[in-house]
């Protein structure tokens, strides 16, 4: 599971208000929810795109902080898709990224440095 967190001084309701229409216009209906640091996280167990088996998102709730986005994103294996599948998988990348662009304003290379810094922040001092 990722977690991201949104531009300064933007909250995740502010930009999604509801998370589950939200989601299932990207990826599908909800089938369940599932519980992740004490959120409540919806998942998707059939999406739409055949190249995602599984999908789970929603706002992780802090107290004193910033709610986040937590999202995983289950994928098939490429070599048991068939050929027409395979065509999925670029829409299946757009609509990943689109859907965290608009959940954290933050494009994909912004959203990489942002994880790098995370885990250089973390790296112990040598």
């Amino acid at each position: 599971m990722k977690e991201y967190k949104m531009r300064r001084g933007e909250t995740l309701e502010e930009r999604i208000p509801d998370m589950k229409a939200t989601v299932e216009d990207y990826f599908g209906p909800i089938t369940d929810t599932e519980e992740f640091k004490g959120s409540d996280l919806y998942v998707v167990g059939e999406p739409k795109n055949p190249v995602f088996t599984r999908i789970v998102a929603g706002a992780v709730k802090y107290s004193g902080k910033k709610d986040k986005l937590a999202v995983n994103f289950e994928e098939a294996d490429p070599a048991d898709l068939a050929p027409e599948d395979l065509e999925a998988a670029g829409e299946a990348v757009s609509a990943k990224n689109d859907f965290l662009l608009e959940a954290t304003g933050r494009d994909a290379k912004s959203r990489r440095d942002s994880m790098k810094r995370a885990v250089e922040d973390d790296a112990p001092d040598v």
